[in-house]
């Protein structure tokens, strides 16, 4: 990988490929939990799923979230609200229960203090038989990203993901430094 540039986020994942590989569909509602300042998942499934759909733009850093309000009014996608949560605890997110369609964890299932307590949030939010998609930096050398002992391996994400909650679909071609993994979401109750 030497000499290898990177000009985009696109050319790390493409948004739009990912989404449609799961399936996104107009009038669905969407959360991005852990979106980041940049918008990079949450902008375009907002403008794949249309005004009558609803992207939630979920992070624990309000920083980040006044940004991506600036950049949400900039672009004008008014089909996108920004949620200050701590996805780690277990009924935080102010999104109401089983209303997600499509529930994303882009690069922060490495990040989560309290594994358990996210995927329970996780299925908390999906309606049944919606999609869960984690997404994680592969688990050797890449030109970016975190270092190589703070990666997850695809069998370690299966298992932490391993839940009644969430009925495992299909690993998803998301790019050379990603795995992608996707879940329907079971008809299991989640319960506190």
């Amino acid at each position: 990988m030497k000499g290898f540039v990177l000009k985009s986020g696109t050319e790390l994942i493409n948004p739009f490929k990912l989404l449609e590989r799961v399936g996104i569909q107009p009038g669905w509602h969407v959360a991005d939990l852990g979106c980041g300042s940049t918008g990079h998942f949450v902008i375009p499934a907002a403008q794949l799923i249309g005004a009558d759909g609803i992207a939630y733009a979920v992070d624990i850093r309000r920083d980040v979230l006044e940004h991506l309000d600036k950049v949400i009014k900039q672009e004008q996608l008014y089909n996108i609200i920004t949620v200050w949560s701590d996805m780690d605890v277990y009924g935080a997110t102010r999104i109401k229960d089983g209303s997600l369609d499509l529930c994303l964890l882009i690069n922060n299932l490495f990040l989560s203090q309290n594994k358990p307590a996210l995927i329970r949030e996780m299925a908390r939010l999906t309606k049944p038989g919606g999609r869960i998609v984690v997404v994680e930096w592969r688990a050797e050398e890449t030109p970016i990203g975190p270092s190589i002992d703070h990666r997850l391996t695809i069998e370690q994400s299966k298992s932490i993901c391993e839940s009644e909650y969430l009925e495992f679909l299909d690993e998803i071609e998301v790019g050379h430094s990603h795995y992608g993994l996707m879940y329907e979401r079971t008809q299991v109750k989640v319960t506190g």
